[in-house]
């Protein structure tokens, strides 16, 4: 004979459950950057024009390019164009891009990590640098992928999926299209 004790029984054990597997694993903050979902960076010459670069972001759906001396990957990044750098520098400004370089533009320099970094290391450059995009070099300087705040998202609902992506729905929320970023 059950009682209603008995399936309060069943509920805390599966809320404890619950519980435990939400605890954070660190050893995920220690794993290589290769454990994340990259996609081959865009990569272009400092000459390139905004126009051309901000097709290509918009065809490509991603949030940022990489500039290198000569436009290939075999040459050392000399900076990154973004989405907030058409935000800040192009528009508003009366410059035409049309015409403009993306060295003109661009965050020269960029801080970016080497490819044998941790996932710890990406967080903690997006982090204290308020980055949403960090270039990923080879020793010799030159871009190998991108890591983007998505990335990062994606590696850890991939780690954490029944917490995620099995919320209940929020109260007043509704659904939206998507636009933009």
């Amino acid at each position: 004979m059950s009682n209603e004790f008995d399936d309060l029984g069943d509920e805390v054990y599966f809320q404890e459950e619950r519980r435990a597997s939400r605890v954070f694993d660190s050893a995920l903050l220690r794993r290589p950057l290769s454990v994340l979902p990259v996609r081959k960076p865009i990569i272009m010459a400092p000459r390139s024009s905004i126009t051309e670069a901000m097709a290509t972001m918009q065809r490509e759906h991603r949030g940022c390019v990489l500039v290198t001396e000569d436009g290939t990957d075999r040459s050392r990044l000399v900076g990154i164009f973004t989405e907030r750098d058409v935000l800040y520098k192009i528009v508003n400004r009366g410059r035409n891009p049309a015409v403009l370089p993306v060295e003109e533009v661009m965050t020269p320099d960029p801080e970016g990590l080497l490819v044998d970094s941790s996932v710890a290391y990406v967080l903690n450059r997006m982090s204290t640098g308020g980055y949403r995009h960090v270039p990923i070099v080879n020793a010799e300087g030159c871009p190998v992928c991108v890591i983007s705040v998505r990335d990062v998202v994606d590696f850890l609902v991939d780690h954490f999926p029944r917490e995620v992506q099995n919320l209940p729905v929020e109260q007043g929320a509704h659904t939206r299209t998507r636009e933009g970023a």
